[in-house]
This record gives C-alpha cells, structure tokens and sequence, in this order.
C-alpha cells in the first residue's frame, strides 16, 4: 500500500482516482441501485396518481352512463344472434337476401371486426383472470379410519383367506 501512496500521492488522491473511475464506468454501464431508485421512485409516483383517481366513492352521473354503455355489447351481441335466428324463421326470404349482402363486405373489414371482439372479450376475460385469484382451500387433516371401518378385503387379507376362483 505504501507503494501506491508515493505513486499516486496519497490517500486523497486514491479516492479520487477510484471516483473518477466509478464515474467513467457509469458512462457504460449505469448503476443499477440509481436505476432501481428510479424505477421505484416512478413506480410510487404512478400509483399515488393513479389512487387520486379513485379518492371519491360515489360516480357522478356521467360515470354511471359510461358504466351503464360499458355493459352493453355482450348482451347486446348474445341478443342479436338470438334475434338473427328468429328474423331467419319469420322472414327467410329476407333474411337470405340480407345474408347475400354480407359477401359484398370486403374481407379486411371482416378481419378488423373480428380483432375488435377478440381484444374486447378477450381483455375483459383476462382482467378477471387476474382479479379472481382463486384462493386454495387448506387442505384437509387427514383422519385415521376406526378399527370397525376397516373393509372386508383387507380384513380376509390379514386373515390369510385365499380369494375364491
């Protein structure tokens, strides 16, 4: 050590050697504690925003309305086809003239609709997906049979009975 002292001129000038190195290695490689501080940092800055958000209980009107339209298309489409099948029974003529109509759609049209119903349902399945965890039940303690619960098969079995056949 107290070779290093002579050629660098002290321990000050150690320390300072060994900061300016730190400094140039976080120019390649970023420190990974300031990178966590910040991420956590940011973390706790979106979550407080995002619980201002919700720091009022009751919905106002406008909520209730947007709510109430949220929960629309499903029943909406689950009626449409229920009331397809009917129209297809009370006016087939016209139910099959509209039906010709559906081939004049172009298909990437058919494709845009059917990535909108897959997202929508599709995100409205993984959200309770991820929000119904359900929980396991402990498992049950494990009970002994009684003596007089014991079956035949083991008992002949203890007994050295040879089984019939």
């Amino acid at each position: 050590m107290g070779v290093i002292d002579r050629l660098v001129g002290g321990a000050a000038a150690a320390k300072a050697v060994g900061e300016a190195a730190t400094s140039v290695a976080e120019v390649f490689v970023p420190n990974a504690t300031k990178k966590l501080e910040a991420t956590q940092a940011a973390y706790l800055a979106a979550l407080e925003e995002h619980g201002a958000e919700f720091q009022y209980i009751r919905p106002g009107r406008f909520d209730r309305i947007v709510n109430g339209i949220n929960r629309l298309p499903r029943p909406a489409l689950a009626f449409g086809i229920v009331g397809l099948f009917v129209y297809a029974m009370v006016d087939p003529v016209g139910f099959a003239q509209r039906m010709v109509g559906l081939n004049y759609v172009p298909e990437p049209l058919w494709w845009l609709l059917g990535a909108v119903v897959s997202f929508y349902f599709g995100a409205r399945e993984a959200f309770y997906f991820r929000m119904n965890k359900a929980v396991a039940p402990p498992p049950a303690t494990l009970q002994t049979p009684d003596a007089s619960e014991e079956n035949a098969a083991l008992q002949a079995w203890k007994a050295g009975e040879k089984p019939a056949g």
